[in-house]
């Protein structure tokens, strides 16, 4: 794997892990050295120091005790000899107390040798000899048997404590050596130490600065090709490919510009051609734009003319809308009339009904009377045939009951007579209700065709004063299409302006894009440039200073359609197609 194919990132994180690596394999190796001196001065101070404390506290006890002994022997006197008992029992106390521990450490499993094994196992052995020994010679010099406890003290006693210190001695005299082997070991390793980090530590350096130097040139090289190639495309040079194999952000950098020169290229080519284009265009469209003025002022023209028709016809139109509202407001009050005759009739129809009501309860009181009339006579018969019974005594009431009877046949004729009046009355009034409501229904059937005419002619009404606002709102987009076309003529004139300003800018563009080298070649000129048209007079002061016709005071209607302004702009026309500006 080359180093150029890895990303900048992974490239400088693996050199500072490199850098990092190294101090921490030196750590290790210095923790692995510092953990061998620190077993060898643990072993030192922590074993065999104290296993030496614990066999010269063995070596001052049973020294203390030879003495004590001797003294035991040698006093005359017994007080003294027992003071020199305690003496000796308090020394073996001691002995026991050192004795314990270092049992316990020579009972761990690997913390003592054979040879160690073996001095300790001589001096208990030893041990167990002397101590009955020592015992009896107290006994006897208790006894008073003083020459029997010195010949045993100097026979037997006094050459088993020379043994027993001797064998301690052998003890403290190998863990001594046990100590100076452990501290010339942790001498060597420290000195080695120090010589191994001196040495590690300038391999460290050498590598990091090797490393920082490899880096470095696998950065600043492209860097110093881009920077090359950044001065090349100032200057306008765009020739040479830019090639590289680097997989890193540099050689992406590189590709970068090399795309950004070829797309580079394109565009000062593109540009080139389209300066040609543009100067070409400029004088078409400087040309294009003469004639459309020309013909923009023939429309100005045309469209004065028919605003000028346009207000005729709105005073035409006003006009009949004028006597449209008159006749409607006849015909309102013709409607007014007619409904207020309807409402008379209606009150005439009502009358008429109440006098036939009225009718009809007279004839009824009359066949009341009528009956009455007839029951009297029917009374005044049955009077006259009882008083004829009564003979001469009836005569009397047969004169009044024939009266009576009388009065009541002259009142039942009456009443006929009455009745039938009120009857043929009854009927010519029902005639006269009939020929009312047929007269109402025919003024009602009046009043609706007068309210019809009426709405008709409001509709008419409507319609002329709708006819006369749209004709209005015609006459202001006509007004202000007059000033549109003017306007558009004043810009006629600035478009041609504009064109010749294009042609001059699309030159100086040709001379810029002059310092860009392409494929070795500077640059030329497109010809087409100096191809510049003649000025020509410009009208547009005289179409600014055109008197606009007076708009009709009325808010010109919403247009629907897209303006001039926001219509999408058309494609070039070619250039002398003079028959093509006919279309306008």
């Amino acid at each position: 794997m080359q180093l150029t194919n890895l990303k900048i990132g992974h490239r400088l994180a693996l050199g500072f892990c490199l850098v990092l690596l190294m101090p921490v394999l030196l750590s290790v190796l210095g923790i692995t050295r510092v953990n061998q001196i620190n077993d060898s001065l643990t072993t030192i101070g922590d074993v065999n120091s104290v296993k030496q404390r614990y066999a010269i506290n063995f070596r001052g006890s049973v020294h203390d005790r030879a003495i004590a002994l001797r003294d035991v022997v040698l006093e005359a006197e017994l007080a003294t000899v027992d003071k020199q008992v305690s003496l000796i029992n308090k020394l073996a106390d001691d002995y026991q107390h050192s004795a314990a521990p270092l049992d316990e450490i020579y009972a761990k499993p690997g913390a003592v040798d054979a040879a160690e094994q073996q001095a300790l196992a001589d001096i208990k052995r030893i041990e167990s000899l002397a101590m009955p020994l020592s015992a009896k010679v107290v006994s006897l010099r208790r006894e008073g048997t003083t020459d029997q406890a010195l010949a045993l003290l100097l026979g037997e006693v006094r050459p088993l404590y020379v043994q027993w210190l001797a064998a301690i001695n052998v003890l403290i005299d190998m863990e001594e050596a046990k100590n100076k082997a452990e501290s010339a070991t942790a001498r060597s390793v420290g000195s080695g130490f120090g010589l191994l980090m001196v040495l590690s530590s300038a391999l460290v350096v050498a590598l990091g600065a090797f490393i920082a130097w490899l880096i470095t040139r696998s950065v600043t090289q492209p860097v110093q090709t881009a920077l090359q190639v950044a001065l090349q495309v100032a200057q306008g040079d765009l020739t040479g490919d830019i090639k590289t194999d680097r997989r890193d952000e540099l050689g992406d950098l590189l590709r970068a510009l090399g795309q950004m020169k070829a797309s580079l290229m394109g565009t000062v080519t593109q540009v080139r051609q389209a300066t040609d284009s543009i100067g070409t265009a400029s004088a078409e469209i400087a040309s294009g734009n003469q004639d459309l003025s020309s013909r923009t002022e023939q429309a100005a023209s045309s469209l004065e003319q028919t605003a000028a028709s346009m207000e005729e016809l709105t005073a035409t139109v006003r006009q009949s809308a004028d006597a449209a509202r008159q006749a409607n407001q006849l015909a309102a009050s013709a409607s007014e009339i007619a409904v207020r005759g309807g409402q008379v009739v209606g009150q005439v129809v009502t009358t008429m009904e109440e006098i036939n009501h009225s009718s009809k309860k007279i004839s009824d009181i009359i066949g009341v009377i009528d009956g009455i009339a007839f029951q009297t006579n029917i009374l005044a018969l049955n009077a006259a045939v009882e008083a004829a019974r009564a003979g001469e005594q009836g005569r009397g009431f047969a004169v009044v009951a024939a009266e009576v009877r009388s009065l009541a046949q002259r009142s039942a004729e009456a009443a006929k007579e009455i009745k039938g009046l009120i009857g043929a009355s009854v009927d010519r009034v029902e005639a006269g209700t009939r020929l009312v409501a047929d007269a109402g229904q025919t003024m009602s059937e009046i009043v609706g065709s007068v309210r019809r005419v009426s709405d008709i002619i409001g509709e008419i009404t409507a319609a002329s004063g709708e006819q006369s606002d749209g004709i209005g709102q015609v006459n202001v987009a006509v007004t202000q299409l007059d000033q549109m076309t003017q306007q558009n003529a004043a810009l006629v004139e600035e478009s041609a302006a504009a064109a010749e300003s294009l042609q001059e800018q699309a030159a100086r563009l040709a001379q810029v894009v002059q310092i860009f080298r392409i494929d070795g070649a500077a640059s030329a000129a497109p010809a087409a440039l100096d191809r510049r048209p003649a000025p020509r007079a410009a009208k547009s002061a005289a179409l600014a200073s055109r008197p606009v016709t007076a708009a009709v005071a009325k808010s010109p209607r919403v247009a629907t359609g897209p303006s001039p302004a926001a219509r999408p702009a058309k494609a070039p026309v070619a250039a002398g197609a003079e028959g093509d500006w006919e279309s306008f």
